[in-house]
């Protein structure tokens, strides 16, 4: 009879912790999820690299959270989907935080991607005789769009060579794909994109590179110091009203960045989806290298490299001091801290 006694205690304890394992599988099955809309544009760029591992990582489902993408053909277009109410995060440039400050919106941005615009300035080959970019006067450019990051940094390297944007002319053909077709019709003479786009066009002889900063060393010359790049950035009383998501978005935004530091090529191709190696992945992987060092390390801000930034932007648009904002009101640092701490390890 012992031995029965302890055979029935033994299938009563294995029982209950059967019966436990079912109800925490059960509760961690129908846990609340988060779910979260991220406008953006060129989402299979290079520029987005840490949202896409982050994704393909599964670093946002471990966080409780589902993303709803909204892809766009440039930052301006996607910003609009967020300021009427389409979308409830943009992942963009820094840059638009001054321009919807200066029209008294509050916004912020709460996690950074990037440490430089990662964006070149190409001409056509077919311009033969286009060697700098003084040459381009009278030049069609081709960017994703006005006021949009693309736009913005082209305007930086004329003023950098002594011409105005006023002294080019502007065409909006996105960032997908058909950005080749537009060089190679000749409706543009000159584009200003992200890689590996550009990195593409440079590769395959199409484009001779004029100005980039996609290196810090380089984008210290054009902007004449450290700027912030991509980031994901919110209405303010989002951020208020829905820490969880904002906090999920940066742990695996940070956990990203994190991988990055110690990825190596054949890790990059087994995590990137191919359609994001616009079919050469030596090409991909060539651009990936150019890059590397321009995607930020921890997800924080610094207020040094956001004030430059601003000084660049408003000698660009003409914003005197009077219209300068409150630097500290453009971002917070609440969650990536957090993030960075918990993955310290």
């Amino acid at each position: 009879m012992p031995g029965f006694k302890c055979d029935r205690r033994s299938f009563l304890l294995v029982a209950l912790g059967s019966q436990a394992a079912c109800a925490s599988f059960a509760a961690e099955s129908f846990r609340p999820t988060l779910r979260v809309s991220i406008a953006l544009a060129a989402r299979q760029s290079l520029y987005h690299l840490p949202l896409t591992l982050a994704d393909q990582l599964g670093y946002f489902r471990q966080a409780g959270l589902t993303v709803d993408w909204l892809t766009h053909e440039a930052g301006a277009k996607a910003l609009g989907s967020v300021i009427s109410g389409h979308a409830d995060v943009v992942a963009g440039a820094f840059e638009h935080l001054f321009g919807l400050q200066q029209k008294g919106l509050s916004y912020q941005a709460f996690v950074q991607v990037g440490r430089t615009p990662q964006i070149a300035l190409g001409v056509s080959t077919r311009k033969g005789s286009m060697r700098s970019v003084m040459e381009l006067k009278g030049a069609h450019i081709g960017v994703s769009s006005l006021d949009s990051a693309t736009h913005w940094m082209a305007c930086q390297w004329l003023l950098h060579h002594g011409l105005l944007p006023e002294d080019v002319s502007f065409v909006e053909v996105g960032t997908s794909t058909g950005v080749v077709e537009a060089m190679r019709n000749g409706t543009i003479d000159a584009l200003c994109n992200p890689d590996p786009i550009m990195h593409w066009l440079e590769q395959k002889n199409e484009v001779r590179i004029l100005g980039e900063a996609r290196s810090l060393n380089a984008t210290r010359k054009v902007m004449t110091g450290d700027v912030p790049g991509a980031c994901l950035l919110a209405r303010s009383e989002f951020l208020q009203r829905h820490p969880e998501v904002a906090q999920a978005l940066s742990d695996g935004v940070v956990r990203a960045l994190k991988w990055l530091q110690t990825a190596g090529p054949a890790d990059i191709l087994r995590t990137v989806p191919p359609a994001h190696w616009l079919g050469d992945r030596v090409i991909y992987l060539g651009a990936f290298e150019k890059l590397r060092e321009s995607y930020a390390a921890d997800g924080l801000f610094d207020v040094d490299p956001v004030l430059n930034a601003w000084r660049a932007h408003a000698r660009l648009m003409g914003y005197g001091a009077m219209n300068r904002p409150t630097l500290e009101r453009l971002y917070t640092n609440a969650f990536a801290s957090k993030s960075k701490t918990k993955f310290a390890a």
